[in-house]
């Protein structure tokens, strides 16, 4: 696209500048390097142990409580594919022993992936931050309710899948019984550890604890591993290691989708189709106000990746959201939503196939069970966030 645009380097450069996103990136590699030492502590088995205990009697109801204590979970394991996996292990198979379907027990773990929004330190919250000249727990004041609704539409939709198709009891577990977890001891000193660097962002931005106030999104993650290390009291050496590896980590997982996004952006640019399209939106406002929440839906659909698409476009479009009468918060807050919902419906997306493997399903038939939950939950977070004054 840059070489049809006149500026055939325009890539090398996009590329270099997209290297220099130092705000996110820092963001980026304290939240990764944190959730690894999650991991190796152990500390998100306790939280997840401790929330889903409960549950076991929930009956069909299980379906869209498994789906709001995932959604729950991810605000402090907030990489989908990671909470796919740690929630999936213990719930999956606990609600296939409960009769529920394989396919919906798998839709419904990765129907609760994008409560990451709630977190302040989570990557596309800072990305929000960046272009709207906000804070990170005013962006999440503005979308709570919007995403706290988009989580129940997703679990209340599954669980009337479930009931329509008769799925959600009575299934008969082929082989050997699976392993429950009643032998687990949840100390509840290291389940409240993956929420430590949250309530330090939140009690700081709200000015109810001053010192947290300069405390910035790495600070907090990092206090969080030292009071990992204090309680669980695990090698310090290979607490170090790991923050590390998750660091490293982050430029593939991470880092390399907002690069490539970046230059992307770029090349729309280069051959002039994002300045057209931000004059179509200016000259006809409700365009960009629906191709803001169905544009990422549709790309997180077909490319397994929500963070793609919102960077793509939170970049591109969102930073001229005033001049189409729209507040920029809300604007890079329902491009990053719907694009979380629409990868929460995607058969490629890496969580997905988690879970369906987890299930011992096809990945597409846990994805359309999820399907209409996250088409109205779109639908409804566009017209509460973009049209509702």
């Amino acid at each position: 696209m840059t070489f049809i645009g006149g500026n055939p380097m325009g890539t090398m450069q996009a590329f270099s500048h997209a290297m220099l996103e130092s705000k996110l990136f820092e963001s980026i590699i304290a939240v990764m390097g944190f959730a690894m030492v999650m991991k190796l502590t152990e500390c998100d088995k306790h939280l997840i142990n401790l929330l889903i205990k409960p549950l076991r009697k929930a009956g069909t109801f299980l379906i869209p409580a498994a789906v709001l204590v995932t959604f729950f979970i991810n605000i402090s394991i907030t990489s989908s594919a990671g909470c796919s996996a740690a929630v999936g292990a213990i719930l999956i198979p606990l609600m296939i022993a409960a009769g529920i379907h394989p396919a919906i027990a798998g839709a419904a773990i990765y129907a609760g992936t994008y409560g990451a929004m709630f977190n302040p330190g989570y990557p596309q919250v800072a990305l929000i931050v960046s272009v709207s000249d906000s804070n990170p727990v005013a962006v999440v004041a503005n979308h709570f309710y919007p995403l706290l609704l988009c989580g129940v539409i997703g679990a209340m939709s599954l669980w009337v899948v479930a009931k329509i198709h008769h799925e959600d009891k009575g299934y008969k577990l082929q082989g050997e019984i699976v392993k429950q977890t009643e032998d687990f001891h949840v100390k509840l000193s290291h389940a409240i550890v993956p929420l430590v660097p949250i309530v330090i962002l939140v009690l700081g931005s709200m000015n109810i604890v001053p010192i947290f106030k300069p405390l910035s999104i790495s600070h907090a993650m990092i206090i969080g591993v030292f009071c990992a290390f204090l309680i669980t009291r695990k090698n310090p050496q290979d607490i170090s290691k790991e923050f590390w590896k998750g660091a490293g980590n982050s430029f593939g997982s991470v880092f390399g989708i907002i690069i490539c996004a970046l230059v992307f952006v770029n090349g729309l640019t280069s051959i002039g189709l994002i300045q057209q399209l931000i004059q179509t939106m200016i000259n006809i406002p409700s365009v960009a106000k629906i191709s803001s929440a169905i544009g990422p839906f549709l790309l997180g659909v077909m490319s397994g990746s929500g963070d793609a698409a919102a960077v793509a476009f939170n970049k591109a479009v969102t930073i001229h959201a005033a001049d189409f009468g729209i507040l920029p918060m809300s604007m890079g807050s329902v491009v990053a939503i719907t694009g979380a919902l629409g990868r929460t419906m995607s058969p490629v997306a890496g969580g997905m196939i988690i879970c369906a493997t987890l299930a011992g399903v096809s990945p597409m038939e846990t994805a359309k069970r999820n399907a209409p939950g996250m088409i109205i939950a779109t639908l409804a977070i566009m017209v509460i966030m973009l049209f509702i004054e």
